[in-house]
């Protein structure tokens, strides 16, 4: 990982004539679908107020939904008609390292004007999203992002199916605009950039019509920059199917609150309990007091008696974390930011006090180091056990995001938690991830707080 590639996960510089050559021989019937990149005004703030400029994949915010079938394959050309280099990431897929979307590490950013072919097959059903990943603290918060739903082959036992992508956005009181300080050193080194206006699916106020006794599947999507959503249910029985698009050997019934990190998804079956003329609700914990993050207006009666409990989603193939006796053994320290006890770390191949980082608006750490090394943190063979522990030496939350594969974590007794590709650490917490590398190539570990992964808290994985 050289200095120019780093230059390039931070800053979006790019070059690349190669994006704008067409690719020869390419098939009318097979031409992949267009995206494009592009700046937009919508209305994101309620109808008081002025249209906010975001920019959304085909002017849309979220971008147009995927849906596609396990196994199918995925065509689309990423068109940039933005004022600077991007790329897209097909988040909790596990892709073909080169389709991975990771400017700098895995292709070249897109310069402006230029285009890019992603193809790649989904293997797995479940509830997945895409977004920008180069300069992402700020593309991610302008609205660049849409989900990407893989639907079993056989459909389940719902009504509907809806997906609910929840966002904050950080915008001027007085113009609906959003601020343009996506380097803030506040963001950086404290939560993360936190906006002051919540929204589900790029709306004010989200509402839809229900009848008592339906089944609703709901797609949880959190897209917030930093925002950790503390949600519950009121007149929805609920359970979880599936967390990070995999799904639970067991449906766990909802019973009080339940945690969304920042790019974590997760799968709800609900019934609405709520009687005709009544509202339900997706509520939201904000300052102490729960407000509606989505409201279910009950319209009607669906059936007269409820359904019995769900039964589990099928399982994703080849998922199971095996070889733990033998497992490569790992560590992660996190360290730095506010109020954390970092004294100094490698910056640009240099060690540096945290004076001097605060001075070059760099603020965490992984194992010392700020950001991406020319070593990754570990290097297996295809098909070995890894065995991370990871202790949370800081004052704050960390969202870890491993790209390409998918993780169980190992509790103390040794039993294994949930699949997931996104781990939630509060500060002062040690936990020990497994996973089997069984995807070749160079992947990202990095924390999905935008604003730490910005300034410093990224590593990654070698897979031979």
């Amino acid at each position: 990982m050289d200095q120019t590639r780093r230059n390039l996960l931070q800053t979006g510089a790019a070059s690349g004539l190669l994006w704008a050559l067409p690719q020869a021989g390419l098939a009318a019937a097979d031409a992949p679908v267009s995206m494009t990149a592009q700046v937009a005004n919508l209305q994101l703030a309620p109808p008081n107020y002025a249209k906010t400029e975001v920019w959304g994949y085909d002017g849309r915010m979220p971008g147009t939904t995927i849906r596609v079938g396990q196994g199918d394959r995925v065509k689309r050309r990423f068109v940039n008609e933005l004022p600077q280099a991007s790329s897209v990431h097909w988040h909790g897929i596990r892709i073909d390292n080169a389709m991975d979307g990771v400017a700098g590490f895995t292709q070249d950013a897109v310069p402006v004007g230029g285009f890019f072919d992603y193809d790649f097959v989904v293997p797995d059903a479940g509830t997945y999203w895409f977004h920008a990943h180069n300069r992402s603290v700020e593309q991610v918060a302008r609205g660049l992002y849409g989900a990407l739903i893989v639907e079993e082959p056989t459909a389940p036992d719902v009504d509907r199916d809806e997906v609910l992508v929840l966002d904050d956005w950080w915008l001027d009181p007085k113009t609906a605009q959003i601020y343009t300080d996506f380097d803030s050193p506040h963001s950086r080194s404290h939560a993360g950039r936190i906006g002051n206006f919540v929204a589900t699916n790029g709306k004010f106020g989200q509402t839809m019509d229900v009848k008592q006794n339906q089944r609703l599947r709901l797609r949880l999507i959190n897209a917030a920059n930093a925002r950790i959503f503390e949600l519950d249910l009121e007149g929805l029985q609920g359970w979880v199917m599936a967390y990070d698009g995999m799904p639970l050997a067991v449906p766990e019934k909802i019973d009080g609150r339940f945690v969304l990190a920042p790019a974590q998804r997760v799968d709800l079956f609900v019934d609405v309990t709520a009687e005709e003329g009544q509202t339900a609700h997706l509520l939201r914990l904000d300052d102490g007091k729960s407000v509606s993050q989505a409201a279910f207006q009950v319209m009607g009666v669906a059936a007269s008696t409820r359904r019995a409990a769900p039964v589990a989603l099928p399982a994703n193939p080849n998922m199971e974390i095996t070889g733990l006796e033998n497992a490569r053994q790992f560590n992660l320290v996190m360290e730095g930011g506010a109020m954390g006890r970092l004294d100094t770390a490698i910056l640009n191949g240099e060690r540096r006090s945290f004076e001097q980082l605060i001075a070059a608006n760099e603020y965490w750490a992984f194992n010392g180091v700020v950001g991406l090394t020319d070593a990754p943190l570990a290097r297996m063979s295809r098909g070995e056990t890894a065995q991370l522990q990871i202790y949370n030496d800081t004052s704050y939350p960390h969202a870890m995001h491993l790209h390409g594969m998918h993780f169980r974590e190992i509790k103390p007794d040794g039993s294994q938690g949930p699949l997931r590709d996104t781990l939630l650490m509060v500060g002062g917490e040690t936990r020990t991830i497994a996973f089997v590398a069984d995807n070749p190539g160079k992947w990202l570990f990095h924390c999905h707080m935008l604003s730490h992964a910005a300034s410093g808290m990224m590593t990654w994985v070698d897979v031979a």
